[in-house]
């Protein structure tokens, strides 16, 4: 445990103007304010402040942080007011302190739209004072550092939280220390076999290998030949690092050529170019390998060379070249930059606000202010996870101004990173003077040139084209729009058709004045919510007739037999092997009704639904985009609002049927192929026959079980990949 003069010593080491006065009060308040508590180790809770406030002065960080570590608990776990910490440590120590306070009370659970709301609250917390984060951040490194002492399912919990959510966040902020120990820390309770095998084979390499001290020496030698003034050092990988790299290329320990990363640091960035050329002169580069992020640094400010050589002995050698202050940037962050250093010559944020530009971390309030419109917490969260959790490409327009874009992502994302309008008419794209498909992913350095048409609008196919949450969400908003004017248009036709029907009337201003009639639940605040509400199945025209003849029995016309129209099959007759609602993952139909889901559409979960009702005969399950529904538009009384429930929404079901066309070369092993390709994606083949054959190519039609709709399209997507397959697209209208 470190002790308040050690403290006081290591922040003087880095900040002789240190406020001492102010760090001491803030020890004693905290020490007085927690008394006799204690934590689940037994030990006084005191020491858990202590220990926060060591990391953050390890980490650099000015007075207020490092008071607020101390005191970041006593709201929360004490007595004490915020009122009391403001009037006795100032307002910015106060804020920081209240900051981390409501962050303590967010939690991430199980529950998807709980936990996607308290991402936001986090996301929101840190846009305001990134400060805020570095002390949750370095109160979550001391619990996970003690997590022993918590029940078992407490640590697993615990542990998948910092590996899923704090972990990763470190890591945007460039805290790569912070990420490292979060991550290994989490893979020992959540992973301990697989820990403790790669810890072992770490142990029994650092035995043997003396290849790292070789290198070491020889890089120095180098350096001292072609006159660069620089420090040399090799840095193991974390063990949960290895392990990832372990799972994901399918590695065994002894094939990993990388487990050291070599690091020089240099003077300035004209010598981090000159060490570069030497190392490609002297060793043989590897290609691809090479990334600079010092001319195109990365959002969270971290800047440096990377390459990857066949070094001297042979091995396979990843090197990176930096300056010392993209080295403190790159080990501490956030942490290091100017904007939060104690300088009484200058007043930060006022230079902030001149020049936006000298905080690297202004892309964190952006994002907030982008994420601003997403009223859906979950799609919220979804978002921001692929802007905070996803490494970048940088692409160029013609001009040649820089674009960043998230791995993965296609020309597509790249017209609405220039502006929505753009986005939304695109047509085509040439990337480095050459036409490819809008679905082509762009690699670093790609020169994308967008070709638009005032016809051209957004389908739904182009959300499964796009990674980036800028442009998924204007696709969203988009077809949100066009969505609920159609549903609105088919509101007001349904209410038209039924009073005509039977037999009544309504006007708009006649609904205008009854608004207050309809239920509260159904969010009606004017006459085009009431047609919304109509469209999407929410309120029928029996209420709204209710409403507006109070008392009023309503006279149905004379009932007719539920035939389809000519020459056209009803497709709400269920068909063989009809199950309730209860295993087929729906909500919103009473229990045991016989359901199925209509072969016209294949609805899957996170496809829009309804039921329509067959009198006597059960529900059938439609996408409300279906073809066949425009049969009962008449018939609204048959509509009932159904939904996906949380089991089927997460996949944990695999009964939704759907078919799919693959084309294909017609070459020895692609029939094989293709069916492993479905079976490692854990879709269930119930049938597979061959629609044509020629000499060269042939079509198979796979009717299969998948998940979700997610599930389907990732399949899809996998197929489109094989070498073998020409195409792939899902089967409608199948009998």
């Amino acid at each position: 445990m470190i002790r308040q003069y050690e403290l006081i010593d290591k922040i003087q080491g880095y900040n002789p103007k240190a406020d001492v006065a102010l760090i001491n009060r803030a020890y004693v308040y905290s020490m007085k304010a927690h008394g006799n508590q204690r934590r689940a180790s037994g030990q006084p809770y005191l020491i858990h402040p202590l220990e926060v406030a060591d990391i953050l002065a390890d980490l650099h960080m000015d007075d207020a942080t490092i008071a607020a570590g101390l005191l970041h608990d006593t709201l929360e776990d004490t007595l004490s007011t915020a009122e009391e910490i403001r009037k006795l440590f100032g307002d910015d120590v106060a804020e920081l302190t209240e900051g981390v306070t409501k962050l303590s009370k967010v939690t991430f659970g199980d529950k998807s739209v709980e936990q996607a709301e308290n991402f936001r609250k986090l996301l929101l917390a840190m846009s305001q004072d990134i400060r805020v984060l570095m002390i949750k951040l370095a109160d979550r490194v001391h619990n996970m550092r003690t997590i022993e002492h918590k029940k078992a399912e407490s640590q697993r919990r615990t542990a998948k939280e910092t590996l899923d959510i704090f972990a990763p966040l470190a890591d945007r902020i460039g805290l790569h220390v912070v990420k490292a120990e979060l991550e290994d820390r989490a893979f020992k309770v959540l992973q301990p076999d697989d820990y403790a095998m790669v810890e072992e084979r770490m142990q029994e390499w650092r035995a043997q290998d003396s290849l790292v001290d070789k290198v070491v020496a020889l890089l120095k030698d180098e350096l001292k030949q072609a006159k660069i003034d620089g420090e040399v050092s090799g840095r193991e990988k974390a063990i949960y690092s290895i392990y990832r790299k372990m799972v994901r290329k399918s590695l065994a320990f002894d094939q990993l050529t990388d487990i050291i990363a070599y690091r020089v640091v240099v003077a300035g960035k004209r010598e981090c170019y000159e060490v570069l050329g030497m190392l490609h002169d002297r060793f043989k580069a590897i290609p691809g390998r090479f990334k600079d992020y010092i001319s195109a640094p990365k959002p969270n400010g971290y800047q440096s060379l990377h390459t990857a050589v066949v070094g001297p002995f042979g091995n396979r050698m990843e090197v990176q070249i930096r300056t010392r202050e993209m080295h403190d940037i790159a080990e501490n962050g956030v942490a290091a930059h100017w904007l939060y250093k104690p300088d009484p010559g200058i007043d930060s944020k006022k230079e902030e606000k001149k020049d936006p530009s000298l905080n690297p971390y202004r892309w964190l309030k952006g994002l907030v202010e982008q994420l601003q419109g997403v009223d859906d917490p979950t799609e919220f969260y979804e978002n921001a996870k692929l802007e905070l959790f996803n490494d970048n490409v940088f692409a160029f327009t013609p001009k040649g101004d820089l674009i960043q874009l998230p791995r993965g992502a296609t020309p597509l994302d790249f017209a609405y990173a220039v502006h929505s309008n753009v986005g939304h008419k695109t047509v085509s794209a040439k990337v480095n003077g050459s036409v490819v498909p809008l679905r082509r992913v762009l690699n670093n350095g790609d020169m994308v040139e967008i070709i638009t048409a005032n016809n051209q609008q957004p389908n739904p196919g182009w959300r499964d084209m796009v990674v980036s949450s800028r442009a998924r969400g204007a696709i969203n908003r988009f077809l949100r729009q066009q969505e609920e004017v159609e549903q609105r248009r088919m509101g007001r036709d349904i209410l038209e058709k039924a009073a005509r029907r039977d037999g009544w009337g309504w006007s708009e201003k006649d609904i205008q004045k009854v608004l207050a009639a309809f239920p509260a639940s159904q969010e009606i605040r004017d006459v085009d919510t009431v047609f919304l509400a109509l469209g999407q199945g929410r309120l029928f025209p029996r209420q709204v007739h209710e409403a507006l003849y109070p008392g009023e029995a309503l006279q149905p016309a004379k009932e007719k037999k539920d035939k389809p129209a000519k020459g056209k099959k009803d497709a709400a007759t269920p068909q063989d092997g009809d199950k309730t609602a209860g295993n087929m993952g729906l909500d919103g139909m009473v229990a045991g009704m016989a359901v199925h889901f209509a072969k016209c559409c294949s609805p899957l979960p996170q496809e829009d639904i309804v039921g329509i009702i067959s009198t006597g005969r059960g529900v059938s399950v439609h996408m409300r985009t279906c073809r066949n529904l425009e049969q009962f538009a008449d018939q609204p009384d048959r509509w009932l609002p159904v939904a996906w429930n949380a089991a089927a929404l997460a996949g944990e079901m695999k009964i939704y049927e759907c078919r799919i066309r693959v084309h294909a070369r017609n070459v020895d092993g692609a029939i094989s192929s293709i069916t492993t390709a479905v079976a490692a994606d854990e879709a269930n083949i119930l049938d597979i026959a061959t629609e044509h054959r020629t000499s060269d190519s042939l079509t198979l039609r796979l009717e299969m079980q998948v998940r979700t709709k997610e599930h389907l399209n990732r399949l899809i997507q996998h197929l489109s990949a094989n070498k073998h397959v020409l195409s792939v697209e899902k089967i409608y209208g199948w009998t």
